[in-house]
């Protein structure tokens, strides 16, 4: 490994993952609401004027560490047509690019973020026969799925010093999720068990379309993780049991998974929020290696999570969002907790989810600065 002086946001990656001791440690977060966005423009106007607010791909000035991402496009083409189809003084009905209508209260919206969630009206797949229009918006490794220069950029990241990442965060989604946008929540928990000849079919396609879209980049380069965005947790657990994740979803994520290894894909993470205590087994064994971002108010946690799981799963995240907004010993007290992880490595500590707009600037300074002092080793500095 390069030593410590010459270490590439790469070399702390890969160290890190490997388990191999010593720091620094990646420096890693996700990126903020909108409207705490506007808060610290508020608050320190000069500190964040040059700022990215792309944290994927880094940010300088808060010395986060770079990743590249292959801008694969494994969404809907042609997409559904956005439109406003009714607009009031409190609220919007919209059908976006997915052919979601969602009904959303203006108040407090900036740039597009909402301070709730939106009321979910209509999804594109209500019966099984929806899903063959469906189908004909995910034909699999056509040219409009790449970037024309693709060759090009290809080239240059052969050369790189930071992690590459096959698509960009939430690109491909995972098994449920895309279920979920296909259907909604409440119709997909009914249709495992209403439509299951539909739900195989559906699950195959999507194992099929994720390997077939991402064969022409894999056989010319190898990134260096790919990430499955679920989101099929809530705080009380999962959104579906082990018995139906291992019947309709686990065989696909295996084939998957084993293609993407074969190809020299490092890792394969899994974002989902809330508690999916329970599944992590089935990941796992479908090929999982990471899991993020351990939403603290769901009640888990990376620690414990590490004695359950063993080195087998990296964690990132972690990092309770309630906390930073109490102060200086508060933030430190929390940091300290994950000491070990960060001697052990296999961890990046992050904020459990974007960060909201109860954390004032200065708040999130503290956190960063004490963060920074985790990840060098300087354990001192959180005393």
């Amino acid at each position: 490994m390069a030593t410590t002086q010459t270490l590439t946001d790469l070399d702390r990656f890969h160290a890190c993952m490997d388990y191999e001791s010593g720091a620094p440690r990646p420096n890693h977060e996700l990126g903020v609401w909108r409207q705490t966005r506007e808060r610290w423009q508020g608050e320190a106007p000069d500190a964040v004027q040059d700022y990215t607010w792309d944290w994927f791909t880094g940010e300088q000035q808060l010395a986060l560490d770079r990743r590249a991402y292959i801008p694969v496009n494994f969404g809907f083409l042609p997409p559904f047509e956005s439109a406003v189809l009714e607009q009031t003084e409190k609220y919007e009905i919209r059908r976006n690019a997915k052919g979601i209508v969602s009904k959303a209260l203006r108040a407090g919206t900036v740039d597009g973020q909402r301070m709730c969630m939106d009321q979910y009206l209509q999804w594109p797949v209500r019966t099984p026969a929806d899903f063959a229009a469906i189908k004909k918006r995910l034909v699999a490794a056509v040219p409009a799925r790449y970037p024309a220069d693709l060759a090009d950029r290809i080239a240059v990241w052969r050369r790189r010093d930071c992690p590459l990442v096959l698509g960009r965060n939430c690109a491909a989604n995972g098994f449920y999720w895309r279920a979920r946008e296909f259907m909604g929540t409440e119709a997909l928990s009914y249709a495992w068990y209403d439509y299951p000849a539909l739900m195989h079919e559906m699950m195959a396609f999507y194992a099929d379309f994720i390997i077939e879209t991402s064969r022409p980049v894999l056989d010319k380069i190898e990134p260096d993780y790919f990430c499955f965005n679920e989101d099929f947790a809530m705080k009380s657990g999962p959104l579906l049991g082990p018995e139906t994740f291992r019947t309709f979803i686990l065989p696909h994520l295996k084939r998957v998974t084993a293609f993407m290894r074969g190809r020299g894909v490092r890792h394969i993470a899994v974002d989902s929020d809330g508690d999916p205590t329970v599944l992590i087994p089935l990941l796992m064994d479908g090929g999982v290696d990471i899991i993020w971002p351990i939403e603290r108010a769901s009640g888990v946690d990376p620690v414990t999570w590490r004695r359950r799981f063993g080195r087998g799963l990296r964690l990132w995240g972690g990092v309770d969002k309630r906390v930073l907004p109490r102060g200086a010993a508060a933030i430190r007290a929390h940091l300290r907790e994950f000491i070990p992880l960060i001697e052990e490595g296999g961890f990046i500590p992050t904020v459990d989810h974007t960060v909201p707009p109860d954390v004032s600037w200065d708040d999130f300074g503290l956190y960063m600065d004490s963060k920074r002092a985790l990840l060098d080793g300087d354990f001192g500095r959180l005393a």
